[in-house]
């Protein structure tokens, strides 16, 4: 993979959809949904302009699960919501063990003493939902939760610094991108339903009735408001070392000795909510509480107050 200087244009429909001669959500959609994948090892490397890294999974397994994150019957991995148009979609992806590396590139910009970056994590998981629309496949909405175990990382001062520069490098092309995502983001439009088929009768599940309140009940309460991408670490014992006496000469003889740092993390969790505009009201968030309603009429009052002052001009 590479890094993009500019953000490429959509992908546009589902390219499952098209090799079937389809437009819409259908029985290919489900096919390949449904299959369950396992890789013995896989490796991907991403080259940027500043630095280039490398991700080494093993034992990775991908498969569809129900809503509350469970394997199940592949009838109960998916919800469809005729009168919306829209369905809902679990995936769950788990390996054994996860290795990143990163390193700077030789060019006259970085800094000539670099010390690579490397992270190694036991069991992780990923889990994915997507919305998406039946007419299109479009994805409308997701969510992606990064869920970690215990972790040890040993970072050197160097190796911080390093890291500094890595996210510098990757900003400007992640801020691109996210305007891209804005103003291309869905638009509430109405939605015409899909013609009523038998493959219909594969999203429903069991014990539902088949009626349009129930369905609209099921898929309110398992749907995705907006996309956010969420990260949970249980334990996190980060080590920070002082390395600049095993870089500088003489630094040992002048009395300058390294020191180290141990921060212990417990439930870590970073919420990021892109498309989340200001004064909306979050009480669909992962981690609601009162607090943030407090902070919504906040934010809702300072927008107010910004509007007013534009209107004036």
């Amino acid at each position: 993979m590479r890094t993009c200087e500019e953000p490429r244009p959509p992908n546009g429909q589902s390219p499952i959809a098209l090799a079937a001669g389809q437009s819409e959500y259908g029985f290919a959609e489900k096919v390949v949904e449904g299959m369950f994948i396992v890789v013995n090892s896989i490796t991907i490397k991403i080259h940027s302009k500043a630095f280039h890294a490398s991700f080494e999974l093993w034992q990775l397994q991908g498969y569809s699960v129900n809503p509350n994150w469970q394997q199940s019957d592949l009838r109960l991995t998916r919800i469809t919501d005729p009168q919306r148009g829209e369905v809902l979609t679990f995936k769950e992806l788990t390996w054994q063990t996860l290795r990143i590396e990163a390193d700077a590139t030789d060019n006259g910009d970085q800094d000539p003493v670099t010390t690579p970056l490397r992270l190694i994590t036991n069991q992780g998981r990923i889990q994915i939902s997507l919305k998406r629309r039946t007419k299109d496949c479009n994805v409308m909405a997701s969510k992606l939760m990064f869920l970690l175990d215990d972790l040890l990382w040993v970072l050197t001062d160097s190796q911080l610094k390093a890291m500094m520069k890595y996210a510098e490098s990757l900003s400007e092309a992640m801020e691109k991108s996210a305007q891209q995502r804005k103003s291309l983001a869905p638009e509430s439009v109405q939605i015409t339903p899909p013609a009523p088929s038998t493959q219909q009768s594969w999203s429903q599940p069991f014990g539902v009735s088949p009626n349009a309140s129930s369905i609209g009940q099921y898929f309110d309460k398992h749907d995705m408001k907006e996309s956010s991408y969420h990260l949970l670490i249980s334990r996190l014992d980060l080590h920070i070392c002082d390395d600049s006496h095993t870089r500088e000469s003489g630094a040992l003889k002048h009395g300058m000795l390294g020191g180290a740092m141990q921060l212990t993390f417990r439930r870590m969790a970073f919420d990021y909510y892109p498309f989340h505009r200001a004064g909306d009201a979050c009480r669909h968030w992962v981690r609601y509480s009162e607090a943030m309603e407090t902070r919504g009429q906040w934010a809702k009052k300072l927008v107010n107050e910004f509007q007013s002052k534009i209107e004036k001009f």
